[in-house]
């Protein structure tokens, strides 16, 4: 049985549209009140399992997290595909996003996250229109405030068109920014990004004492934000994944099991959660080698078996399928997936890690302050 990706009524691809929806007074899944601005904060890599149990640690943050204000961030619980689905309303198997590395039009694997360039155009690649552009149209005026490196990228170009660009390098700086710019007149959507725990995570795992301080931080400049709210502004603060450690004796080298590599073409995806790109007709064979391997650590499923599961929501458009892989690897263990063979050990370094659809990846915290609280 494989495990399914979007259980919760509402999901990532809920908070934007609801939010945009809330401003005219509109209803929506979040059932969110009307509002004259909203400011979504989204904190990558804070999953609700962290949270809980570092609760002593986020005394504003931990007590708003319960059963109603845990959702689904989807699948894959990678940075690449959840932002576009958080910035989109719509699924990876819509938007087109559907992994951090995968294969592209022009059979290149391509880092969805910093690998753009002219046969990959940001603006046709993901597929749909984000909430922000939807936002323009109806008056309202949006904007995305996060690092300076991300103004004018690939992966920015794609997923926050639309929306202004605010590049504020320091995460105190960012919720200063945002505070002054919900005071100002008139409709407004707000999108702020957290990136710190996320890097904190991968460099020392989430359950880290630099984790925990990040935390603590990020904990105090909500509750100091979420204080200067005025009347008809509001905030959620929801993420787009949650980290699971994995110990280097959790590393899984797939090139020693050759077997493994008979009728494959490429591997992409991350560390756990496989795209594998078979050659012609070997898609079958290739999945029941990995199952009959790797079937008690992970979810191997075909590109068909996945796409019927939903994994990559309701539908998946034509145009898509091919960028998926044609074998999934997803790990549930605190394993991740290496090639041994790589000279430069690419990821071998991350502690904290994600992409897979365990629960500690796929649920984080959707909580409400100011207007909507």
């Amino acid at each position: 049985m494989l495990p399914a990706a979007f259980s919760t009524r509402a999901s990532l691809a809920t908070v934007l549209p609801s939010s945009l929806a809330a401003l005219s007074g509109g209803a929506n899944e979040l059932a969110l009140p009307r509002m004259e601005h909203v400011v979504v904060m989204l904190v990558d890599g804070l999953g609700a399992a962290a949270l809980r149990a570092r609760s002593g640690h986020a005394r504003t943050l931990a007590p708003l997290l319960g059963k109603t204000t845990t959702i689904d961030a989807g699948f894959p619980t990678t940075t690449a595909a959840a932002l576009t689905t958080l910035t989109t309303g719509t699924m990876p198997g819509v938007h087109g996003m559907v992994g951090y590395r995968v294969r592209d039009a022009a059979g290149r694997l391509t880092n969805q996250l910093s690998g753009w360039d002219g046969r990959m155009d940001p603006a046709t690649w993901q597929r749909s229109r984000t909430v922000f552009e939807r936002a323009v149209e109806q008056g309202v005026r949006a904007r995305a405030i996060g690092l300076p490196k991300f103004a004018g990228s690939g992966f920015t170009e794609a997923v926050l068109r639309g929306a202004e660009f605010v590049g504020v390098q320091s995460l105190a700086e960012r919720f200063e920014v945002a505070a002054e710019i919900v005071a100002s007149a008139g409709p407004g959507l707000t999108y702020l990004y957290v990136a710190e725990l996320d890097a904190l995570a991968h460099a020392r795992g989430w359950e880290s004492p630099a984790w925990t301080a990040g935390l603590e931080t990020l904990d105090a400049l909500v509750s100091g934000f979420a204080r200067r709210l005025g009347p008809g502004r509001g905030a959620l603060l929801t993420a787009d994944h949650g980290v699971v450690d994995v110990p280097e004796s959790g590393h899984i080298l797939y090139d020693t099991a050759p077997e493994l590599l008979e009728g494959v073409a490429e591997v992409a995806g991350e560390p756990r959660m496989l795209h594998v790109y078979t050659e012609a007709g070997e898609a079958d064979a290739v999945a029941r080698r990995w199952q009959d391997a790797e079937g008690d650590r992970s979810w191997v499923a075909t590109r068909e078996d996945a796409v019927a599961a939903g994994w990559f929501g309701p539908a998946v458009e034509p145009e898509v399928a091919p960028r998926i892989g044609d074998v999934l690897v997803a790990a549930r263990k605190r394993i991740a997936y290496y090639d041994g063979r790589d000279p430069q050990r690419t990821g071998r370094n991350m502690v904290g890690q994600h992409g897979s659809l365990t629960p500690e990846e796929t649920r984080v915290p959707l909580l409400r302050f100011g207007a909507v609280a």
